[in-house]
């Protein structure tokens, strides 16, 4: 559960989940579309970059 909830707070501060004003449900959709998609995009650059630089001995690895 609790990487549920961190995924959706970096879904709201990263891609911008949060910005929209809802007033139609096909707008909505393809908003909320976009942000998710923004949001893998992040996460697989993030995935790789852990993967291709890891963190120096000695060293936490950042998030």
């Amino acid at each position: 559960r609790w990487r549920i909830e961190e995924t959706f707070q970096a879904g709201k501060g990263l891609a911008g989940l949060d910005e929209h004003q809802v007033r139609r449900f096909t707008p909505w959709l393809r908003w909320v579309t976009l942000a998710m998609l923004a949001h893998a995009f992040l996460a697989v650059i993030r995935a790789n970059e852990h993967r291709d630089h890891p963190a120096p001995d000695g060293l936490v690895a950042l998030s």
